[in-house]
């Protein structure tokens, strides 16, 4: 204990207290560090950015500009390109088919019927180009994109000559008045970048621009409009609780592919140094000619020879190459495709080292996510409001279907990757009986088991009325082809009809004397 705390005794104990509550925080931060490292601080997490904000509060700055070079990618870069439309392919591919599911037959051939005259048809695209399959992949594409796409409802008058007065415009979500955000006075909604939430949470209103903010139109005001949210659809893949807007999902890989492709612009110019050969010409001064100093050289060129003056001389650097690009480009070109969701496959196309196996897990994986894209998002959001509203329009038509009816949304078929393996596991499966006709049915695309064999029996019973016999009738043939022991039988001859006692020829036999009788 120094003087100056003997003579100050108060002070003393304020310094004690203090120092051992520094070292109570020390070793709280030590027990930290040891149990979360990435919680921990220090120097090697100095430069960790990291925010407690909401979903809101942290994507509103960065919506558009992440949208922006998520399509300057799109547009200059093939792998972006190739997983934007890869993505699309796997999830709608031909169209997510509906199938009506009314209260009678009747109903169903009628909703059947008006779908494929106006959603089969372009006469479903307010723009007059697609089909509504063909409207599901771009919305898909746009969504991978921008992280989000917007479907308005265009009433149609009876006049327009459409086969269900109802047309579907979709927008890019730079429609979105972003600049509308916060309470809205006198009410208790509130905006959250261009949509409008009630005081329960659900979304009541869009506000819309007219046209779009990138239009070549300076002339025209940027006004936005309140849209009703009955009239909207939002197709976007939320991911945390409370999102209002969705952003690209080419976000987490941005950086990866702009620095991947400054690489190949870099390996390019390498390559085109090295291919820069040239040949030099010196002279010496004492066997005469010219003394005029050939012009200086400012850019060299493949092949070519220049003439080098008295005491010049050429001294090349020797630049440091790099040779580990294939190395690189393989890794870089996985993290991207782990970042996307997507097979290195399906992002590359090089499909060297894959066998059955890996091909195989690699798409069953992909599958997995191709099934949440379908089924939390483009189904719910997008075909299930699209029915709806195709629901109430045909109501106002002639012999319109007014009854509930909903619709059974059916995938694109998944194709096999090895077919004749993968059918004979699920046939040995199914002999074992540790997979059912149902399940199996399902695992390889058919959202209908039921309906699939109900149109078997049907199938088969026609064939017993027919008296055929095929060779995928496991009840008649082998797996090997032979027919089955007893199974095998000729047709029956068909049966004359039970005589009509009331017939004629039955009251004539019956009338005749009998000559066996004297």
């Amino acid at each position: 204990m120094g003087i100056i705390d003997t003579l100050f005794p108060k002070r003393a104990a304020q310094r004690a207290e203090l120092k051992l509550q520094r070292r109570k925080a020390e070793l709280k931060l030590e027990l930290l560090e040891r149990r979360f490292e990435g919680a921990a601080l220090g120097r090697r997490n100095d430069g960790w950015r990291s925010t407690g904000a909401d979903a809101n509060t942290e994507n509103a700055p960065a919506l558009a500009r992440l949208r922006n070079r998520a399509r300057d990618q799109r547009r200059n870069n093939p792998y972006a390109e190739r997983a934007i439309t890869g993505i699309a392919d796997n999830v709608v591919g031909a169209g997510v088919v509906p199938r009506p599911r009314a209260s009678s037959n009747r109903s169903n051939k009628r909703l059947t019927d008006l779908w494929a005259a106006w959603g089969e048809t372009t006469d479903c695209d307010a723009d007059g180009l697609e089909s509504f399959y063909g409207l599901q992949h771009k919305i898909m594409e746009t969504v991978v994109e921008a992280g989000e796409c917007l479907v308005r409802r265009r009433r149609r008058f009876s006049s327009d000559g459409l086969p269900v007065p109802l047309q579907l415009q979709v927008l890019e979500p730079d429609f979105l008045d972003e600049s509308k955000d916060g309470d809205i006075a006198g009410t208790q909604n509130r905006i959250i970048q261009g949509v409008e939430f009630d005081a329960l949470g659900r979304r009541v209103a869009y506000w819309l621009h007219d046209q779009h903010p990138g239009a070549n139109n300076t002339w025209r005001t940027l006004e936005s409009k309140r849209v009703p949210a009955e009239d909207v659809i939002h197709v976007f893949l939320p991911k945390r609780p409370g999102q209002a807007r969705g952003y690209s999902w080419l976000a987490p890989v941005l950086q990866r592919l702009r620095n991947f492709d400054e690489m190949e612009d870099a390996i390019i110019e390498q390559a085109k140094i090295a291919a820069c050969f040239a040949a030099f010409v010196s002279k010496d001064d004492a066997v005469g000619g010219s003394r005029e100093q050939p012009p200086l050289i400012e850019r060299m060129e493949p092949g070519i020879v220049q003439e080098l003056g008295v005491g010049e001389e050429i001294n090349f650097g020797t630049p440091p190459t790099f040779n580990g690009y294939q190395a690189y480009s393989w890794q870089a070109l996985h993290a991207v495709a782990v970042g996307l969701g997507v097979p290195y496959e399906l992002l590359t196309g090089d499909l060297k080292g894959v066998n059955f196996s890996s091909g195989r897990m690699g798409w069953l994986h992909f599958a997995r996510r191709v099934d949440v894209w379908q089924w939390r998002m483009l189904i719910p959001q997008l075909c299930e409001r699209a029915w709806q509203w195709f629901m109430e329009a045909q109501a106002l038509l002639p012999g319109a279907v007014l009854g509930a009816a909903r619709a059974e949304w059916v995938p694109p078929r998944r194709d096999m990757v090895d077919p004749a393996a993968e059918v004979d596991v699920i046939k040995a499966r199914m002999r074992l009986g540790l997979l059912p006709p149902d399940d199996a049915l399902r695992e390889m695309g058919y959202t209908d088991p039921d309906e699939i064999l109900r149109r078997y029996a049907a199938n088969m019973v026609r064939l017993d009325e027919l008296g055929l016999v095929f060779d995928y009738d496991a009840r008649h043939m082998s797996a090997a082809g032979q027919a089955q022991a007893g199974a095998v039988s000729e047709p029956e001859p068909p049966q004359e009809p039970p005589a009509d006692p009331d017939s004629t020829d039955n009251q004539e036999s019956f009338n005749a004397p009998d000559d066996s009788n004297p």
